[in-house]
């Protein structure tokens, strides 16, 4: 009976932090407003049934009124359960539509045994889901890339593309056309594993990026999991630090008049204190603030 209530209670807490999480990135961003039509692209797997979940339990309490449509991109992956989605769906009551396109046949025939399919995937089902985006008449491309997703994509950056460049909460598509929406952009994905199996969601697996393991992006994944478990709250500051970006401190000189920089004898409330050795926060350690969510409460250390 203990262990049933504590379940119970947990299950709450990480329903209203969900909740809370998601409604505040919609705000920040203001990616949702009055009338939108939000098109939620729905894969099968645990992200996108978490954000088509708290959506519309957002939906019911938000304080503008929005439509909610559900896509899913039918690859034709060999084995992939076509009945899984739809019927998921209707017990839903939610409105969605399935688009049926041969991808996985392209890209199988295209890209060498052994080579990272992801791409060319990408690029083929995002042209596909912006076509389809204009034939329903939807305002919003809703996907469900989480926090950890957009932190390996700004180390992934970092690494390979010699770039500081991340996956933003919102975007204009490369087409110009859509603004496209990351809802989940504060929630952990430690998170979304929860409560997915909470819900109990019909997980599909991919056959085609999903299968590979040697991804640089599932080692980056893993390398970040691992800085977690050593230090707990260091993936939150480094999410809270896309948020605060000083362009004078670091070296791109179209970001910043590097060249013309002179002292104008006017202090710099971000200047550093040149000769003295920089101070900085630690990772957060856990409090509990009324509603018993975990909240990070900051000490600064110098090193």
């Amino acid at each position: 009976m203990v262990n049933t209530l504590t379940i119970e209670r947990e299950t709450h807490k990480l329903e209203k932090r969900l909740c809370r999480l998601v409604g505040q990135a919609i705000v920040d961003y203001q990616m949702i407003g009055e009338g939108d039509r939000v098109m939620v692209c729905v894969s099968g797997g645990k992200d996108s049934y978490g954000l088509l979940d708290i959506l519309i339990k957002l939906r019911e309490r938000a304080p503008v009124r929005f439509e909610i449509i559900a896509v899913n991109l039918d690859q034709k992956q060999p084995g992939f359960p076509e009945h899984v989605l739809p019927e998921y769906l209707k017990q839903l009551g939610v409105p969605f539509h399935v688009e049926n396109q041969d991808t996985y046949s392209i890209v199988k025939r295209v890209v060498p045994e052994g080579k990272t399919m992801c791409s060319l995937c990408s690029r083929l089902r995002r042209g596909i889901l912006y076509r389809v985006a204009d034939e329903l008449g939807v305002t919003r491309i809703a996907l469900g890339h989480h926090r950890d997703d957009m932190l390996q994509t700004f180390f992934l950056n970092m690494f390979f593309a010699s770039k500081l460049k991340g996956m933003p909460p919102k975007l204009v598509s490369d087409d110009g056309r859509h603004v496209v929406i990351r809802p989940l952009a504060y929630v952990a994905e430690r998170d979304l594993v929860r409560w997915a199996a909470h819900r109990q969601f019909p997980i599909i697996p991919c056959t085609l990026c999903g299968s590979q393991d040697n991804l640089q992006r599932k080692q980056v994944g893993a390398m970040l999991k691992e800085w977690e478990r050593q230090h707990p709250g260091r993936l939150e500051n480094m999410a809270r630090s896309l948020q605060h970006v000083v362009p004078s401190h670091l070296g791109d000189r179209s970001l910043f008049d590097f060249a013309g920089l002179q002292a104008t004898g006017v202090p710099d409330p971000e200047g550093d204190l040149a000769f003295d050795p920089p101070s900085f926060q630690t990772e957060p350690a856990q409090s509990l603030d009324p509603e018993g969510d975990a909240l990070p409460r900051l000490q600064v250390v110098t090193l």
